[in-house]
Parts: structure tokens; sequence; C-alpha cells
């Protein structure tokens, strides 16, 4: 067996970064960008009014001073003329201010009456104007690469930047198998179970940012097997669910050794999902992810999802682990990496299920966090320290 770090060492080297394709912003949300982006423009293009009230020159405030108003600018449709001493210009907020003006007013500091407004003598000290280019200028760039989120989108297009580079999906194959699966809505047999880890999986890997294909479930037969790989040749990811043991119905690594793989490791030290395996197929990288559901989908977490972002561009790294303290005592470890379905309470603790099961699809779906137990950790007492991924 190796260790986490040394199989995601292993499938960092099973994969590379993807090409890049050009997509409008309206395709953009969660992808990743792939080229850095330039804004074509000042934003705000010009001085503009951060309220609505009176655009006039600050030289002439005083408190009970009246101006005339020469005008109204709006946003859109701003004031031609110059404001000279003793005028103002009734402004609303986006307007760009006129000529001559320095200075906004916000209406509810002046008393208008006809063509005069006069201010109250409580015009605070801020000029209420945006000044030109105050969030952005032209030229500016934001980095890639990064997960494009909507105040991202917001921001590329105020940079007048219809499309964006980002990084290719990466096509996933994701193969179920064995006898005794059937799909969601179908009646199982009195010795079958319905197949739930290729859908919490296809639901992982697009919230990585990944294009899940789910194949359909390859049987305990060498050619059902053969048949769902040939199937699954163009995809740049094969994750397979169950099989990959070494029970005499354990037939993924023989498939898949008869059809070319070369295998890069067998079994993790880590619970649940010691049955992990990994290589090349074609030219599409293989995970053979265990049989028990809390192990396929906590093996998710912890290897496919780095290499999905990998894949991305978005680094070589494992999943960032974050800290809290134990709300309980807890016995030591054993010889593997135990990642343990936990929750974090009000005040932050975290506190270990008291079912670790790997068949327990329920206390996974209760979890909130992993907490990680290094191989042989010794007891420990409430209040220590304890690393933990969050789900």
């Amino acid at each position: 067996m190796i260790s986490v770090a040394e199989a995601l060492d292993h499938l960092f080297a099973l994969t590379a970064p993807l090409g890049t394709e050009e997509v409008p912003l309206t395709r953009a949300a969660n992808r990743t960008l792939a080229a850095p982006v330039t804004a074509r423009r000042n934003q705000p293009p010009f001085a503009a009014s951060a309220m609505d009230g009176y655009a006039l020159r600050a030289a002439d405030l005083a408190p009970g001073a009246t101006f005339d108003v020469i005008g109204e600018a709006a946003a859109g449709r701003g004031f031609a003329g110059t404001v000279a001493a003793g005028q103002a210009v009734r402004i609303f907020t986006g307007a760009p201010v006129p000529d001559g003006a320095d200075h906004v007013v916000i209406q509810e500091d002046t008393t208008a009456r006809g063509f005069q407004v006069t201010l109250t003598g409580e015009y605070g000290e801020g000029a209420n104007i945006r000044a030109a280019g105050g969030d952005f200028r032209e030229g500016d760039t934001i980095s890639a690469p990064r997960v494009i989120s909507p105040a991202d989108i917001a921001l590329f297009a105020a940079m007048n930047v219809p499309r964006v580079t980002v990084t290719r999906r990466p096509t996933v194959a994701l193969i179920p198998t064995g006898d005794e699966l059937v799909q969601p809505g179908e009646t199982p047999g009195p010795d079958q179970i319905v197949a739930s880890n290729s859908y919490g999986l296809h639901a992982l890997l697009e919230a990585a940012g990944a294009a899940p294909r789910l194949m359909p479930i390859a049987r305990d037969r060498i050619d059902s097997l053969e048949m769902i790989f040939s199937l699954a040749r163009d995809a740049d990811l094969i994750l397979t669910i169950g099989g990959a043991s070494v029970g005499d119905h354990d037939l993924v690594a023989q498939a898949a050794q008869g059809q070319g793989m070369e295998q890069s490791f067998y079994k993790v030290a880590m619970r649940p999902g010691k049955p992990l395996m990994a290589g090349r197929l074609g030219n599409a990288a293989m995970i053979g992810l265990p049989g028990n559901p809390v192990s396929a989908m906590v093996c998710g977490h912890i290897f496919v999802v780095p290499v999905i972002r990998h894949m991305l561009g978005l680094g070589a790294a494992p999943v960032p682990r974050l800290s809290a303290p134990l709300a309980q005592d807890i016995p030591a470890n054993g010889p593997r990496e135990h990642y343990m379905r936990a929750r974090l309470d009000q005040t932050g603790a975290i506190a270990p299920d008291t079912r670790q099961d790997s068949a327990l699809l329920s206390v996974l779906s209760g979890a909130s966090a992993l907490l990680v137990r290094a191989p042989d950790a010794p007891a420990a007492r409430a209040g220590e320290p304890v690393p933990y991924i969050p789900l």
C-alpha cells in the first residue's frame, strides 16, 4: 500500500492541464479562466454622481447659499453646458458630472423653489462624486487561472469583454460495475441494490468543473466491462466504481489490463477507500474507486476533485484542510489514515459520528466534514485541534 500523498502524486503524474476554448460570458460562470482578461475601457468612463442632488462648484459652498438651477443630468443623458459661479445642475445617481462642477450636494440637504435651490447648511464633507476610472482603468488585467464567479462575470462585462478563454472541461466517464446494481427508479431483484455512487460522484464532478458522463452499468463479466470501456475511450478520465478489489467477481483490473491499461498503483493506506487503483487506459487516465458508497464518495473528495482541478490548470495540490477543536475524546487511530465522517457544532468544535461503517450513506449525508486522523495517531482529548476537510 502507498500513502494518500503518494497516491495523489501518482494521479497528478497521470494527468495534465487540458486545452482551452473561448466562451461567451453567459456560459463562463464556474469555468476556469485560462487567459488574463484586460479591461477595454475605464469604469466609470467619466466622473459620475454618487447621489441624487445638485452639482455645483465646491468653492461656492456656504450654509444658506442659493443657486440658479440651469439644467439636469441623468444617467445616460448628461448636461452639455458648464457650471459657473452661483449655478447648479439637478443631477441623478450615475450621471456624468457637468464641466465646472466638482461637488454634488445631496437633495436631502437642499430646499428647491422653482429654478433655484438653497443649501440647508448640512451638506457634509464628501464630494459625492465617483472619479473616472475609480473602479478600473483601460488596460487593467484580471489574472488567470481562477474559477470564474458571478461577480467576475459582472466585472468582465463592465470591462466590455464579451468572451473569455477558459480551460476545457475534463470529460469523465463514470462506470458503475456489478450484477447487484439497478438504476434508481427500477425495481431491484431480491439480491440487488440501487446504484448510488455514480449519481453522487456525478454531482461532485459537476461541482468541481468537470463534464461527467454516466455510462451504463457494467456487469460482472469481462465482455461487459470491455464493451463499456470501449464506449469511454474518448474521455479524459475514466472512473470505475466497484470491482477493483481481489474477489472472484472483481474483474475491473483484469478487463482494463486486457484493454492495455498501464497500472500506476493499487491500494492506499486509508480508511475508507483502501482498494483504490489507478493507471492509464489509452489516452485517458483511469481511477478504479471502491464499491462501498461512502468509500467511493470519500475517494472522490480526496483524489478525484484534486485531479479535476489539476486538469483544469488550477494546480496539483491536495484538498485544503482546516483545523477545529475536538468536541469529545477520541481513541488512537490504526495504521491507515482515517477520514471520519464528522459534524461541526455551533461553537466550531468537531465530533466524529459514532458510526463509521463505509456503507452508511445517511451518515455521510449528515456530515459537514471529514475529520482526518493520521496513521497511528494517539488518542486525542476534547479541545485538542484536529485537521478536517469541509464537505
